[in-house]
C-alpha cells in the first residue's frame, strides 16, 4: 500500500511541473498571438493598395503580360506549404501538410507535376521523412516573418515562373498557408497565386468600387513589371504573418488545453491517493483491533 501512495505521489508532482510548463507556453504564445495580429492588420492597406493598381492595369490594359496570361498547357506546378518551425500546436502542421499533398494528388490527376516549396521545418521533417523531394526550402524565420524571408520565397518563385514548365521551372504557383479566423480557429487557405486571377485580384476591393479611366506611363507592360513582384511579395508575406498568427493562436488553445489535461490528472491521481491512504488507515486499524482482540482471548 505504501508504494501505491508513492507512485500517486509521483505522479501527481510530474503533472503540476507540467502543467507549470505548459501554462508558461500558454503566457508565451497570448503575448506573441498580440504582436502578430497587428502585423497582419498593418499589412493589409499595402497588400489592398498594390492588389488594387495590379488588377486596375490588368483590367483596363490590353497588354499580354507573361505573369497574367493563362498557359495553353499547365505541365509544372508549384505548391507553397506554409508550416512552422515549432510544433505543440495541435492540428496546426498536420492539417496544412494533409491539406498541401492533397492539392499535388490533384494536381496529379490533372496531368501536372506539383514541384513543393517548403517553409518552416516542421514541413522539412516532414518530407523528409517520408523522401519526398522538394525544390527549396525556407527555415528558421516563422514565428515573427522578416520581409527578406518574402523577398526570398517571392524571387524563387518569379524565376521558377518566367522558366516555365518546359525549361525546369513552373507554370502555376499556389500558396497553401493557415489563414487566422480567430482564437480558436485557424482556416486552411489554398489560393492560386500566378498566373493572376482579376476576381482573385479584387477580392479586397469592395463591391461597389469603380476604377477611373487610367493612362499608363511609360506603357502598361512596364507597369506590370513593376508591379507584380511586388504584389507576389505582399501576398507571400501576408500568407507568412497570417501563418505566424494562426501558429500562436493554436499554441496558445493546446497548451490550456494541456493545462486543463494536468488539472484533470491532479485531480484524479489525487483523489486515488486519498482513497489509498484511506484503505491503509482502515488496515492498519483493523490489525491493531485484531491484535487488540487476538491479547483479549489470550488472556
Amino acid at each position: 500500500m505504501g508504494a501505491q501512495l508513492r507512485v500517486y505521489k509521483q505522479k501527481i508532482s510530474s503533472a503540476q511541473t507540467t502543467k507549470k510548463i505548459t501554462k508558461a507556453m500558454e503566457l508565451i504564445a497570448a503575448s506573441r498571438i498580440q504582436k502578430a495580429m497587428v502585423r497582419v492588420r498593418a499589412s493589409g492597406p499595402f497588400a489592398s493598395a498594390v492588389t488594387r493598381a495590379v488588377s486596375a492595369v490588368a483590367t483596363y490594359s490590353d497588354v499580354d503580360h507573361p505573369l497574367t496570361r493563362e498557359p495553353e498547357t499547365v505541365r509544372r506546378s508549384a505548391v507553397v506549404i506554409f508550416t512552422s518551425d515549432r510544433g505543440l500546436a495541435g492540428a496546426f502542421n498536420s492539417q496544412i501538410l494533409r491539406e498541401g499533398l492533397e492539392l499535388g494528388e490533384w494536381l496529379i490527376g490533372e496531368g501536372r507535376e506539383p514541384v513543393y516549396y517548403l517553409i518552416g521545418r516542421k514541413a522539412v521533417g516532414y518530407f523528409q521523412f517520408r523522401r519526398k523531394h522538394s525544390e527549396r526550402q525556407w527555415t528558421g524565420d516563422t514565428d515573427a516573418p522578416h520581409f527578406s524571408t518574402a523577398e526570398s520565397i517571392s524571387e524563387a518563385l518569379l524565376g521558377a515562373f518566367r522558366r516555365g514548365g518546359d525549361e525546369g521551372g513552373v507554370d502555376e504557383i499556389h500558396l497553401v498557408y493557415n489563414r487566422f479566423v480567430s482564437m480558436m480557429t485557424q482556416s486552411p487557405e489554398t489560393i492560386r497565386l500566378l498566373p493572376l486571377e482579376i476576381v482573385e485580384a479584387e477580392e479586397d476591393a469592395p463591391s461597389s468600387a469603380t476604377y477611373p479611366l487610367y493612362e499608363f506611363e511609360p506603357d502598361p507592360e512596364t507597369v506590370l513589371d513593376a508591379l507584380l513582384p511586388v504584389y507576389i511579395q505582399s501576398r507571400v508575406f501576408n500568407a507568412l504573418l497570417q501563418s505566424s498568427a494562426a501558429k500562436h493562436a493554436a499554441t496558445q488553445k493546446a497548451m490550456k488545453s494541456a493545462s486543463d489535461n494536468a488539472d484533470k490528472l491532479i485531480t484524479d491521481y489525487t483523489r486515488l491517493r486519498n482513497n489509498a491512504r484511506q484503505a491503509e488507515i482502515t488496515q492498519q486499524i483493523a490489525e491493531i483491533v485484531g491484535g487488540a482482540d487476538a491479547l483479549a482471548s489470550g488472556k
